[in-house]
C-alpha cells in the first residue's frame, strides 16, 4: 500500500491572479475542440494530431477523467473572466520513490504571448514542490518551440540539457528535446 503520507496525489484545483486550473469534466470537450485540439499552430509541437470531431476530443477527456482516481495530475486551464478553456497542463510522467514529475503544457494559439503558460506553470511548480511534496518538478520541448522554453525559463525552470535530433515534427523535419527542471530548493 502507497504511503498517503508522502503525496497527496491530487488535482485539486488552483487559481492564478486571472486563471482557474481545475479538473476536466465532458462539459469542457467543445472549448477544447474550439480553442485548440484543432489548431494547426498548436499541433506542429505536439505527438498527436488535430481532432477530427467533438467526440473524438470527449473520448480523450473521458480518459483523462478515469484517470484522476489513479492520482493523474491533470488541469483544465480557464479564464476568471470569460470562464472560457484555453488550454491544459498535465503530467507526463512520475516517479514517487523519486519525488520526481515531468509536466506537459498545451494553449490555443489565440491566447499566446499574453504570459497565461508561465503564471500556470510557475503555480503547477509551486503546488507539486510544496503542497505535493515533489522534490524535482521537469519539462521539456522541442527545438523547433524556443517560445515553449522561455515558458519555462520565466517559470524558474533551469536548462537540464538538450537530446539532440530525438523528435520528428509533423513537417518531417528533426528536432532536439530541450530539458529544464526545477527542484524544491531553488523555489
Amino acid at each position: 500500500m502507497q504511503d498517503v503520507n508522502v503525496m497527496n496525489m491530487c488535482t485539486k484545483t488552483l487559481e492564478t491572479k486571472r486563471l482557474i486550473l481545475r479538473k476536466f469534466t465532458l462539459d469542457d470537450a467543445e472549448g477544447m475542440f474550439n480553442n485548440w485540439a484543432t489548431d494547426s499552430k498548436v499541433n506542429k509541437y505536439l505527438s498527436w494530431n488535430v481532432h477530427k470531431d467533438v467526440k473524438e476530443t470527449r473520448n480523450i477527456i473521458e480518459k483523462w477523467i478515469s484517470k484522476y482516481e489513479d492520482g493523474n495530475y491533470n488541469w483544465i486551464v480557464e479564464k476568471k473572466d470569460t470562464h472560457e478553456v484555453i488550454g491544459s497542463i498535465c503530467e507526463e510522467g512520475k516517479s514517487i520513490k523519486n519525488k520526481t514529475i515531468s509536466l506537459g503544457y498545451c494553449y490555443g494559439s489565440k491566447y499566446w504571448n499574453n504570459g497565461y503558460a508561465s503564471e500556470v506553470l510557475r503555480r503547477v511548480i509551486e503546488y507539486l514542490l510544496t503542497e505535493e511534496d515533489f522534490y524535482l518538478v521537469e519539462a521539456n520541448y522541442r527545438s523547433s518551440n524556443p517560445a515553449s522554453g522561455k515558458v519555462m525559463e520565466k517559470s524558474g525552470m533551469k536548462y537540464d540539457g538538450t537530446l539532440r535530433d530525438r523528435k520528428i515534427d509533423p513537417d518531417g523535419k528533426r528536432a532536439s528535446v530541450i530539458y529544464y527542471s526545477i527542484t524544491k530548493n531553488e523555489l
